[in-house]
């Protein structure tokens, strides 16, 4: 071998990363396929490579029989007897094939073979490298632009950065350097596809592992992050020992480590929040800058209710509801904020239900309209009524006649619905008598068209009673005046 072959080789070797032995190993596959190709040889082909002493030996490997059938890959006992007196029938035997010139076809076979398994080698080099590496931040250079997406080197692979992993605030200019996390790497039958992102929360997270030393050592733990990218993104961070603020040692001596990090995300607003076992607490925490007063939690469906002040309503909800979002993003709870107002409106309407369900107008454990559980319609007054007849039978009661022995009086039957709600009911007298004085209430046809008949002023001492008129009178005639007081004695 050609000593100037073996420097290429180990040049190789420094500027691809390939070790030497897997260059050895495809030099190997290279000769034993020009081999073939050349001399046609069907037999098992193994070459050896001495780079101490820059040789090649090829060998064939036969086996010894009595009758050889095919040369190619038997020989007889006689023949492997002169190479090896202790061979035996059955036995294989390594026969050096060392061809003196390979020529210019099997050299270009070599060549190719040696050109494609490199490239195979690298790749497989870059895949293993940088697939150990997801999940971590890497740093490259802005390498070019096709479309709306961009292509980062990140070393010895070029990386994508597409449209949906892409920051607002960043230009992407030629030459400029970002840090990138690396979300995924594929195998392909070219380079390994390799996708990066600039938008992922897991970048947040890891810058602040490379800025702040306490949480890199393990003191001060992120526990989750809700990420906006561009806009706003909150963390939340506890402490394992008692005596390490995590939110201070976050944000660093006047903002340092924290303010770093915004640089790095383009002036990326950063809230970061003291993690607790406490539910209601980390709510409350969950929805900093605003201020909490009462936090009211289900845990069997992981939510809760917040009541602010009313000048924290709008700041606890966030421009377009984006401090709740990332809150309940944060905590994975469903949150609904209330004003101190709204739940004073709230408690009194649930008082008047309640006064209202214990007189009667609304059954109990009925929600008075506007408020959850309401029935259908109820706010539009769309509720359960008794028939007309009902109602105006509850306003004016049908007046009985009581029996006196020996009279002819009958009982008058009450009037219908929708007499009654043509006829005014008969007014009572306001001082009576010591006896229960009432007036019948005149026939259906009657009443339609003459208003009910008035009792007296005073009533005598004993229990006594207008008698109605007939039927046809009460037709032509106005309503009769009832007897004077000797009459109705006799």
């Amino acid at each position: 071998m050609n000593v100037d072959f073996v420097q290429a080789l180990r040049d190789i070797e420094k500027e691809k990363d390939i070790p030497l032995e897997k260059l050895g190993e495809i030099i190997e596959a290279a000769l034993e396929s020009a081999y073939r190709k050349h001399y046609g040889s069907a037999g098992e082909i193994h070459v050896e490579v001495d780079w101490d002493e820059s040789r090649v030996e090829v060998y064939t490997r036969k086996q010894v029989v009595l009758e050889v059938q095919n040369a190619h890959v038997e020989m007889s006992l006689a023949d492997a007897k002169e190479l090896d007196s202790s061979i035996d029938i059955g036995d294989s035997l390594d026969i050096l094939v060392t061809p003196e010139d390979f020529g210019r076809i099997a050299a270009q076979t070599a060549k190719q073979v040696v050109v494609q398994r490199i490239r195979e080698a690298e790749r497989e080099l870059i895949f293993e490298e940088f697939s150990e590496r997801e999940g971590e931040v890497v740093t490259g250079v802005v390498q070019r632009r096709e479309g709306r997406s961009v292509y980062i080197n990140i070393g010895r692979a070029e990386a994508l950065l597409p449209p949906s992993e892409q920051m607002v605030l960043d230009g992407y200019r030629f030459g400029e350097r970002l840090k990138v996390y690396l979300v995924e790497v594929k195998r392909t039958t070219r380079q390994p596809h390799v996708l990066v992102s600039r938008t992922h929360p897991g970048l947040v997270r890891r810058l602040f592992e490379l800025e702040v030393p306490e949480i890199h050592d393990g003191v001060v733990e992120i526990k989750g992050v809700a990420r906006e990218a561009g806009a706003r993104t909150k963390v939340a961070v506890s402490s394992r020992q008692a005596n390490v603020d995590p939110v201070g040692a976050c944000v660093g001596h006047r903002g340092s480590r924290v303010q770093a990090v915004v640089d790095e995300l383009r002036g990326e607003k950063i809230d970061i929040v003291r993690w607790s076992d406490d539910m209601a607490r980390y709510l409350a925490s969950a929805l900093s800058p605003a201020k909490v007063n009462e936090v009211y939690t289900d845990e069997q469906n992981s939510a809760c209710t917040v009541v602010v002040p009313d000048n924290q309503l709008s700041l606890a909800i966030g421009r377009d509801g984006q401090n709740v979002r990332l809150a309940a993003r944060l905590t994975g709870w469903r949150i609904d904020i209330r004003s101190e107002s709204q739940m004073r409106e709230m408690a009194a309407a649930e008082r008047e239900a309640r006064a209202q369900g214990a007189s009667g107008s609304i059954p109990a454990g009925q929600a008075p309209p506007g408020l959850p559980g309401a029935p259908a319609g109820a706010e539009e007054g769309q509720a359960a009524a008794e028939p007309v007849a009902a109602d105006a039978q509850d306003a004016a009661p049908p007046a009985e006649t009581p029996e006196e022995p020996g009279s002819d009086a009958e009982q008058a039957e009450p009037a219908p619905a929708e007499a009654q709600d043509a006829a005014p009911a008969a007014e009572m007298p306001e001082e009576g008598g010591s006896g229960a004085e009432q007036a019948e209430p005149a026939p259906v046809e009657a009443r339609d068209a003459a208003p009910a008949a008035e009792m007296p002023a005073e009533g005598g001492s004993g229990a006594e009673q207008a008698e109605p008129a007939p039927v046809e009178a009460q037709d032509a005639a106005a309503p009769s005046e009832p007897e004077p007081e000797e009459k109705a004695e006799q």
